[in-house]
């Protein structure tokens, strides 16, 4: 038994208007068409489904349970046929989205949150990773789009400026500087800084170097295989200072203090980049890319 699916929505049409003629209009064809495709296919079932008159079309008690059938089955084909539609514009689908910063605050977190409320029927995944792991995520589709900070080692990858954030200095609370507001590179030219080796410690060690020599001093900095979390609740034991992101002040860490950091070229900061792969087409990430575009509009134009 074959029958073609626009045949089934021309009977459920019927159906539901109770006339060949409300039906065809309905679906904007022919009353003459919409009867023959009915007619064929109650030749193709050996079944009548409709009793005719000029009152109009009336399901016989078989066509009923037929028609029920085939409600489920139009239902079920339109509805699929939307959630396409949905994915290919990207208000549907998946999209993963890796990272190696804080989501306790800033830009990347509003930025997600926007994207949820915007696009609710995403499902809407994130990876927190280091920057090989992200490169690795991309490469092979697992990871749609890295947010990080600085730039990927890897011309292959499509890019997007997005924001810059403060970088903020962690002291133990009882540390002399952690009395000001405001803190100068030149305040810090003697003490030992502790860097993760994830993200944005590479970056912040350059930063830290290339803000110390100026001033004349030679930085010790010790990066170490630990988490930024881990690192800045050991500051009050070891007496170090550490570099975060100003995503990271919306999480309390005992005894530590986050002070701005400011020298002659003003307040120290870190960009922030998308990186995704170029034949990525996920429309979800289209729809992510435009979001961010609308809300950082400056940013995206650097």
């Amino acid at each position: 038994m074959s029958f073609e699916f626009r045949q089934l929505r021309y009977a459920v049409a019927a159906g539901d208007s109770g006339s060949f003629a409300k039906a065809a209009a309905r679906l904007r064809v022919k009353q003459s068409t919409l009867s023959r495709r009915i007619m064929l296919l109650e030749q193709q079932i050996g079944l009548r489904i409709f009793d005719r008159s000029t009152q109009g079309a009336v399901p016989t008690r078989a066509g009923a349970e037929f028609l029920a059938a085939a409600r489920r089955i139009v239902d079920e084909a339109e509805g699929l046929k939307s959630c396409a539609k949905a994915v290919g514009r990207g208000e549907a689908g998946r999209l993963v989205v890796g990272f190696s910063t804080s989501l306790s605050a800033g830009h990347l977190r509003a930025a997600l949150s926007g994207f949820y409320r915007r696009y609710p029927d995403v499902d809407l995944h994130c990876v927190e990773a280091g920057w090989e792991a992200l490169m690795r995520g991309i490469a092979t589709r697992a990871i749609d789009v890295a947010i990080i900070p600085g730039k990927m080692p890897d011309d292959r990858l499509a890019r997007r400026h997005l924001w810059p954030e403060r970088l903020m200095v962690a002291l133990p609370e009882d540390h002399p500087a952690a009395a000001s507001e405001t803190i100068f590179w030149t305040d810090l030219r003697d003490e030992t800084f502790v860097l993760p080796k994830l993200d944005p410690g590479p970056d912040a060690a350059d930063l830290v170097r290339a803000r110390l020599r100026g001033a004349g001093g030679i930085p010790t900095i010790l990066m170490e295989d630990v988490s930024r979390e881990n690192i800045l609740s050991f500051l009050p034991v070891c007496r170090y200072v550490s570099l975060v992101a100003e995503t990271a002040a919306g999480a309390p860490h005992p005894g530590v203090v986050l002070r701005e950091i400011h020298d002659f070229a003003g307040m120290a900061h870190l960009d922030f980049w998308a990186w995704w792969h170029p034949d990525n087409g996920n429309a979800a990430l289209d729809g992510f890319l435009r979001l961010v575009g609308e809300g950082y509009p400056e940013a995206v134009r650097a």
